[in-house]
Order: C-alpha cells, then sequence, then structure tokens
C-alpha cells in the first residue's frame, strides 16, 4: 500500500483513518486542507487542481519515506485531490501515526509543508468575478534554479516543463 495517492473524488475520512490505525501507536494526528472561498482579497468559486503524476508520486513516497524516518512514525499517508473541487472540499489530507503525539505532530507538519514545495501540483482558482488564474505559475517559473523540485508554492516544476517532460 502506497503512502501517497492522488484522487478525482473525495475520500472517506474514516477509511483514510483507519489506513493509519497500528495497534502499536499510541497517537493519531491528521490534517485536512479545504477549499476556501478567498485568496489574496478575491472572492473564489472554486478551484481545479492539475498534478504530474507520475512525478509526484515519486516525489510523495520520497516525503512520506522521509517524514518515517526523521520522526519514527508508525504509519503516514498523504492523499491530494485532483481535478474540480468546490467550497469546503477537502483537498488534502495528511495523516500520521506513532507511539507519542510529538513525532507524530512534527511528521505530519513536514509531510504538509514538503508536498507545498516539492510535488508538482498546480492550483487554478476560478473567481466569482468570472475571472481565474493559475495559484503561484508565475513564482515557479520565475524560480528557475535548474531543480525540478526546487521553489514553493506546488513546486519549482513549471505546468509547461511538465507538459513537455510527459510528451
Amino acid at each position: 500500500m502506497s503512502g501517497f495517492e492522488f484522487s478525482q473524488t473525495a475520500p472517506s475520512l474514516e477509511t483514510l483513518r483507519l489506513r493509519v490505525t497500528d495497534r502499536t501507536a499510541g497517537a493519531y494526528v491528521a490534517f485536512e486542507g479545504w477549499v476556501r472561498d478567498h485568496n489574496e482579497g478575491q472572492q473564489v468559486l472554486r478551484l481545479e487542481y492539475e498534478a504530474y503524476e507520475e512525478l509526484g508520486l515519486r516525489e510523495g513516497e520520497r516525503i512520506i519515506a522521509e517524514a518515517a524516518e526523521r520522526y519514527g512514525v508508525t504509519r503516514a499517508r498523504c492523499l491530494h485531490r485532483l481535478g474540480e473541487l468546490e467550497i469546503g472540499d477537502l483537498a488534502v489530507w495528511v495523516g500520521v501515526s506513532s507511539a507519542h503525539r510529538d513525532e507524530a505532530f512534527k511528521a505530519c507538519r513536514y509531510i504538509i509543508d514538503e508536498v507545498k514545495h516539492r510535488v508538482p501540483i498546480w492550483k487554478k482558482e476560478h473567481y466569482v468575478d468570472g475571472d481565474s488564474g493559475w495559484v503561484n505559475c508565475e513564482r515557479c517559473a520565475e524560480k528557475g534554479s535548474g531543480s525540478l523540485l526546487s521553489g514553493s508554492g506546488g513546486s519549482g516544476f513549471s505546468r509547461d516543463s511538465a507538459a513537455k517532460n510527459r510528451g
């Protein structure tokens, strides 16, 4: 069973929680990221997520493995939604179980922060006024550090470079 996955459909939170349940764990921590109705002064109507899935799955697995090694957690998982999402929908979920709470909290925070920075996922916001725009893609393209996975706001990997690498 993989630790990182993408999904086009809303998951069952109970099913996700059960995937990190372990009899040796005394703590469970989860993070849920939801679609909100605003960003940087704009009223948001809905979001659209795209990803370079092959690379994203590999990098997501690396992040999960790093968290397990760094914090000694029992189990860790992350699911990121793709496709169109409405206000209030779950966009990302991270769950961690460990012997103690401190490790679980730290690992959960590490996973979500690293996913946001390293996994090639792009977010398009659709606004109430009819406009739309890809969030943070300009900053990703400006980074230009030569690393596919550097930068912030989703990844250092532009949507255009991902399309070229896929085809």
